[in-house]
């Protein structure tokens, strides 16, 4: 799943969009997107005290988010 060498397969993740919040501490919020899988998650990252975190994304009915990767 991680490769030692980063010429053998790409990232295995991508950041399919992100926005800053100034208000919050400079906090980044970005939806990233498994490629192998398509899950779609949340990371945030509060730059002020080096503290984030990572969940999977869900729908308004509780359904992880996945993106069609075919």
């Amino acid at each position: 799943m991680f490769s030692r060498n980063k010429e053998e397969r790409p990232n295995r993740f991508y950041e399919k969009s992100s926005e800053y919040l100034p208000e919050t501490g400079n906090t980044k919020i970005a939806i990233l997107v498994d490629r192998e899988t398509g899950v779609n998650y949340v990371y945030t990252w509060i730059v002020s005290n080096s503290s984030g975190g990572i969940t999977p994304l869900l729908d308004r009915n509780g359904n992880v988010v996945v993106d069609d990767i075919g």
